[in-house]
């Protein structure tokens, strides 16, 4: 009987090792730059501080984060038939520093992630062709998730040995750096799993000191609504006054607390062609993006990630970069989005003629538009503009 156990191993642990070399294989063959395997129960201890950031509520708007939380907490929730997690990288890392930006005042900064095609579409179907021809040849089922789905992928990248979470929260990969698109596979097949990777963030804490609006309020954990991620894609209404000085050019995400990651010094350019960064929109005048209606926003960003958060949401963030800009010859493209069908499209520029015009001119242009001014949010932008402290120029 011993021998007959040994042998049901022994077939067990080739066909494992057939089925990793198979998935190794097909992720190379498809473009992706990391792979890892992890048990779905290896997660356990990061339901705990799933439950605390949402029960302090610095999940903000995003609501979703609550509703499914038992489904992300535990992946066997999600799906109890799942005994391995294929965890897959693709990297998407920029070719130049992406903080350059932010000292030309008069162009406007979208994080590296955006600056192209939405890695979604791009990396679900490669991960649907993967799965597809594994449960072919294994006979398993499997499932796909890439970011939309309740899947706490950075753990389960971490516990596969992709990288280890940092102090930002996000994950760093000793090969790669900070800049990895996560997916997952999920199959009933049983696979060895890869060991996790262990924390080598150290003393080090670049990323919370480079944070514009302090996001973190300790190590290891990030309150969402202080994020310019959140603030500028995720939040729906006006920016808070507190953080948008803070924002400066970036209309679209952040990458601060990425790009000081000093594991960057291991960190290539993207070889996928279709995650470089697109030459229009490496660093887009903010002149030119005041400009867009809604035909012009679907058109110019079709394809790319910036598209999710529609028109309105885009012009609210790039007047946010022209208020900061101090360019006062912005002060006439941005006039005409006054009298915008979108409330916080027009608060946001009563908000930056504020920070542009000489006060004579701000001042005429309240008493010509406040009076006809029915949104109250709108009219407290008028009302209570902040503090004149930003240098213009011609």
């Amino acid at each position: 009987m011993q021998d007959i156990a040994r042998s049901v191993k022994r077939t067990a642990d080739f066909e494992q090792e057939r089925f990793r070399a198979f998935l190794q294989e097909e992720a190379r063959r498809e473009g992706f730059d990391a792979f890892g395997i992890t048990l779905p129960e290896r997660i356990a201890d990061r339901k705990p501080l799933l439950d605390r950031f949402i029960a302090e509520g610095r999940h903000g708007e995003m609501l979703w984060m609550a509703e499914t939380a038992e489904r992300r907490r535990d992946p066997l929730v999600l799906w109890p038939q799942v005994r391995s997690i294929v965890v897959l990288g693709m990297n998407y890392g920029p070719d130049s520093d992406p903080m350059a930006i932010l000292d030309q005042k008069d162009r406007a900064a979208i994080s590296v992630y955006a600056r192209n095609r939405d890695y979604h579409d791009l990396i679900k179907g490669r991960l649907k062709t993967i799965a597809g021809r594994f449960a072919a040849r294994s006979g398993a089922d499997v499932k796909v998730f890439v970011d939309t789905a309740p899947v706490m992928e950075k753990p389960l990248a971490a516990a596969a040995g992709l990288g280890w979470q940092g102090k930002h929260t996000n994950l760093v990969s000793r090969h790669l750096g900070s800049w990895l698109f996560l997916g997952a596979i999920f199959t009933t097949a049983e696979i060895e799993p890869d060991q996790p990777e262990s924390d080598h963030c150290g003393s080090c804490r670049a990323c919370l000191d480079i944070c514009p609006t302090a996001a973190f309020p300790a190590p290891y954990q990030l309150d969402a609504r202080r994020c310019i991620s959140y603030l500028t894609i995720e939040n729906k209404g006006p920016i808070p006054r507190e953080f948008r000085e803070a924002i400066g050019n970036r209309i679209y995400g952040c990458d601060d607390c990425l790009a000081v990651c000093p594991w960057n010094k291991f960190a290539v350019a993207a070889g996928e062609a279709k995650l470089k960064a697109r030459d229009d929109l490496k660093a887009a005048s903010i002149e030119d993006f005041l400009g867009l209606d809604d035909a012009a926003f679907r058109a110019l960003f079709s394809g790319s990630p910036v598209k999710r958060i529609g028109r309105d949401r885009f012009m609210r963030n790039v007047l946010i970069a022209a208020g900061n800009s101090g360019s006062r010859r912005l002060a006439e493209n941005v006039e005409p989005l006054l009298s915008d069908p979108s409330a916080v499209v027009r608060g946001a520029a009563a908000w930056a003629l504020f920070r542009l015009c000489a006060p004579g001119d701000f001042e005429a242009l309240r008493t010509r538009h406040l009076p006809i001014e029915s949104d109250a949010g709108v009219r407290e932008e008028w009302n209570c503009p902040a503090d004149r402290d930003v240098e213009t120029s011609i």
